[in-house]
Order: C-alpha cells, then sequence, then structure tokens
C-alpha cells in the first residue's frame, strides 16, 4: 500500500481539484450509459453524479477559505470553513436521492424498454471502478490530513460507488429475467441508502459545528503529553478540547507553587505546549497558570497531580 505523502496546502488543494476532473469524467460515463440504454436506473445513477461535481468545488472552496491566515475579524483562523462544506455536500446527497426516487417512481408507471444493456453495463462499470479507486484516495488522505471535506467528498463518492453498483445489478437482473420493474424499484431502494448516508454526513459535520471534543484516545494523549513535559508544576485540571478542520484547540489551568517566578512557570508552559504538538498533530495550546490555592480537591475527576521534579 503506497504511503500517504506529508499533507502541504499546495497538495491539498491539487486533491481537491483532481476531484473535480474525475466528477466530470465519471458522470459524463453515467450519461453516455443512459443514453445507450434507456435505463430509469443509469439515468438515476447519472443524476446522482452531478452531486459530485457541485460538492468536489465546495470541498475545493472550503480547503481554500479553511488555510487563510487568521485576521482581525476571525481571529482563531478559519478552520471550520470545511464543516459546512461537508454539510453542503450532504443536503445536495438528499436532493440526488429524492431525485433518484421521482425518477424511480414515474418508471414503476411508465416502463422502459432498455436497449444494449451490455454495453451499458459495461461504461457504468468502468465509471463506477474509477470512482471506487478515487474514493479510496480521498478518505485516505482525508483521514491522514485531518481534512473533514476531503474526507466527506470520498464517503460521498462512497455512496455513489454503492448506487452505481445496485443500479447494476439491477439491470442486470431485470434484463435476465425479463422483469423491467426490477429497475426502477432497485434504485429506489439505492436511494434509501443515499439518503442515509447524506443524513451521517451532515450530523457528523454539525456535531463538529457544535465544538465536538476531541476523540479520547487524542484526549488519552494530551494527558499522557502533560504528564511527562508538567515536571516542576503541581497540577492541572479543566482540560478542554476541540476540533476545528486540522486544527485541535487544547485549554487547561496549570497549577505552579505561589512563589515560582513568571519566568519559571512560563519555562513549564513551552515544555508542555512543545510535548502536546508532538503528540497532537495542529494543536493549538492556551494555558491558564494559577498558583497552588486553586488546586482542585484530592481525587477529583479529570485532574492531573504533577511531580514538582
Amino acid at each position: 500500500m503506497p504511503s500517504i505523502p506529508p499533507p502541504t496546502e499546495t497538495l491539498i488543494r491539487r486533491t481537491a481539484l483532481a476531484s473535480i476532473v474525475v466528477a466530470a469524467v465519471v458522470m459524463g460515463g453515467k450519461y453516455l450509459a443512459y443514453h445507450v440504454t434507456g435505463s430509469v436506473a443509469l439515468y438515476s445513477d447519472a443524476i446522482e453524479s452531478i452531486a459530485n461535481i457541485l460538492t468536489a468545488i465546495a470541498a475545493m472552496i472550503a480547503i481554500r477559505v479553511s488555510a487563510a491566515p487568521p485576521d482581525r475579524q476571525h481571529p482563531f483562523g478559519h478552520h471550520k470553513a470545511e464543516y459546512f462544506s461537508a454539510v453542503l455536500e450532504g443536503v445536495l446527497i438528499t436532493v440526488a436521492a429524492i431525485l433518484v426516487l421521482e425518477a424511480a417512481w414515474d418508471a414503476v408507471w411508465r416502463p422502459r424498454r432498455i436497449e444494449a444493456p451490455g454495453l451499458g453495463m459495461a461504461i457504468n462499470l468502468a465509471a463506477t471502478a474509477l470512482n471506487a479507486l478515487w474514493a479510496y484516495v480521498l478518505i485516505s488522505r482525508g483521514k491522514a490530513w485531518r481534512s473533514p471535506a476531503l474526507a466527506a467528498d470520498g464517503w460521498h463518492l462512497v455512496s455513489d460507488v454503492a448506487t452505481s453498483l445496485g443500479v447494476l445489478l439491477g439491470l442486470a437482473v431485470a434484463t435476465l429475467s425479463g422483469w423491467a420493474i426490477l429497475d426502477p424499484l432497485l434504485a429506489a431502494l439505492v436511494a434509501v441508502n443515499i439518503l442515509w448516508s447524506g443524513f451521517r454526513i451532515v450530523r457528523e459535520s454539525l456535531s463538529s459545528l457544535l465544538d465536538e471534543a476531541a476523540s479520547p484516545e487524542i484526549e488519552a494523549g494530551i494527558r499522557a503529553a502533560i504528564r511527562s513535559g508538567g515536571d516542576g508544576a503541581l497540577e492541572v485540571h479543566d482540560i478542554r478540547t476541540r476540533h476545528a478542520g486540522r486544527a485541535t484547540f487544547i485549554e487547561f489551568h496549570l497549577v505552579v507553587p505561589g512563589t515560582m517566578t513568571v519566568e519559571a512557570s512560563h519555562v513549564i508552559c513551552d515544555r508542555l505546549e512543545a510535548a502536546i504538538a508532538r503528540t497532537v498533530e495542529g494543536a493549538r495550546t492556551v494555558i491558564h497558570v494559577e498558583p497552588e490555592h486553586k488546586a482542585k480537591r484530592h481525587g477529583t475527576t479529570g485532574a492531573i497531580r504533577l511531580s514538582q521534579g
């Protein structure tokens, strides 16, 4: 399995731009398959692929916006722009599913004859294979680069691949059995799966927009980094985390001896920030220093006792 290169803004933008090109090629292939066969299921699949282009464009714009440096109006940066893109993708997936259901309903009452099914299925299968390959690229890079826009675009393509495979199966069964009704019925079932995919993307993106905490694994890594770099301090408490795109914002209170100088406490803060940065990629750490009478009671949940070393 090829290794994923480290993220750079240029590489991420090129990946988003490549998504638009791939989506356009796949859409052209699926419309060609529909034109050859006249299948309502292949038509529905082609309709769904239009959303791929729109969401790929939305992802590219969101990535460009999120990469902008902080400014006076946005002192914490523009990291959450990618989540808006992911929400838009979920909405577009839902719209595509409704269009699929509409076309399937029409075909139930007005069955259509399928022409050249073998050629049409071969064309659609080639487009589906390209979609599946690019979905893997986007999801793996989105996770490795912590880019919700790329990951959401990849999962959108997974739903498209599922749609296409379902459509191909329905078309094959309808052709072999002569039961034309199977074509639109299976397309309708796949549309329900698309609706679930859109709902899941919107739900996950909204959780992040509402400042969802970092995963338990990341928080465990933060605590381990605090224990390894907190020599000289007494305690850390009130640890809070939140995700915003590729950044993880971390805040906590650091209790030090009341007689410690500002310079000495600052050295500890620098050491803690460096330890956390080595553990959590994209960490943005804010530390509030307090004197020892601010320490929590022994056994307080979440407080970390440190050695004064």
